[in-house]
């Protein structure tokens, strides 16, 4: 059987890194992996191939550097041509991307089965592509792997399930990720020693709503400069946001670096002593790290964490953030609660597709 999994952001390389190494050891299951190009940094991209240990795209749609209606169209053109040549009997795609929308969408309109992997997540604002991409995808995928009890019931109050789909609780591939190469991190990055850092605040900043409104890009990086004058931040900086930054002229007076591989970011969440983002699968992962986190958006898909104690909301207000500052910094929780499936994702998908077959 022919599985087509459908990649082309960070994220997804870390999510089908550990599905596509399960279903290597399956021998009636053909997997090729398809990189739609999206993410074309190599520090974004190919390092995380050769980090991860996973096979080398079989295509690569070199598809990058457009708005959402060319990109979005551009990679069904693509993958349409693909699909015809390839004939896959499943497509398998994840999380909120472009990308994830042109694989599910354009297999729908061919009528290959598509399994969506961390469905059912919602920020229940519209404004943001990526809700629309994955309410979009939920919609025409006929398997649903759902990380949280929280995805199920959102599913749930849509109408889930429909007839000729199935959802399914699987738990979060992204702790699967970081347990597996947690172990091996140490010994495949010397960030640490390079950057020479010892306590310190890990910033990721890249979301349209943050980079493209100027006033909440400058009222973040204000109270990042403010933060820095009690704990050093350091930013690992988007390419899309460091381009905004510079063409707005703003100052950035803490340590800004290159977009780091993922080894390089699980040593960073092990030794800094709070996490800064507006990434959603960073929330995740500063608590599989057992770090506090302040998201700098309106709302979070992970409200678990939020409910928790463990995350907090703070949008892009410079007294919302700092309050939160000083409320994490000082925070003690227990991040011993199993709130993704405690390492047991891929088995349940790979399972559920073999069962599709």
């Amino acid at each position: 059987m022919k599985l087509l999994t459908i990649v082309g952001a960070r994220p997804q390389f870390v999510k089908a890194a550990v599905v596509s190494r399960a279903l290597s050891k399956i021998n009636n299951i053909e997997e090729l992996i398809v990189h739609t190009g999206q993410h074309h940094d190599a520090n974004m991209s190919d390092v995380f191939f050769e980090e991860m240990e996973i096979p080398k795209p079989a295509f690569n749609l070199g598809i990058h550097g457009l708005g959402h209606g060319a990109m979005t169209g551009q990679m069904l053109i693509g993958l349409e041509e693909l699909y015809k040549d390839q004939k896959p009997d499943r497509v398998l795609v994840y999380g909120d991307t472009n990308s994830t929308l042109a694989g599910a969408l354009t297999a729908a309109k061919m009528h290959i089965p598509v399994a969506h992997i961390e469905a059912g997540l919602r920020s229940f604002n519209m404004k943001m592509p990526e809700e629309i991409n994955r309410i979009l995808t939920d919609r025409i995928s006929d398997l649903l792997f759902c990380p949280t009890q929280t995805a199920i019931d959102n599913l749930s109050k849509e109408g889930y399930p429909f007839a000729g789909t199935k959802v399914l609780l699987s738990g979060d591939v992204m702790q699967d990720a970081a347990l597996y190469y947690a172990q091996t991190s140490a010994s495949k990055s010397n960030i640490i020693d390079k950057l020479k850092l010892k306590d310190f605040v890990l910033c990721t900043l890249h979301r349209a709503e943050n980079t493209d409104d100027l006033s909440r890009l400058k009222s973040i990086i204000d109270t990042l400069s403010e933060i820095n004058n009690t704990i050093p931040v350091v930013l690992p900086l988007h390419p899309r946001t460091r381009k905004i930054v510079m063409d707005a002229g703003m100052k950035l007076p803490f340590t800004v670096i290159d977009p780091v591989g993922y080894f390089d970011m699980i040593e960073m969440l092990k030794h800094c002593s709070l996490v800064m983002t507006d990434s959603g699968g960073l929330q995740k992962e500063a608590f599989f790290f057992g770090k506090h986190c302040i998201t700098l958006r309106d709302e979070t898909e992970w409200v678990e964490l939020v409910q928790g104690g463990f995350n907090k909301l703070a949008g892009a207000d410079y007294s919302n953030i700092l309050t939160s500052f000083e409320e994490m910094c000082n925070k003690k929780s227990d991040f011993n609660v199993n709130l993704y499936g405690g390492g047991k994702a891929t088995d349940n998908i790979v399972n559920e597709l073999l069962s599709t077959f």
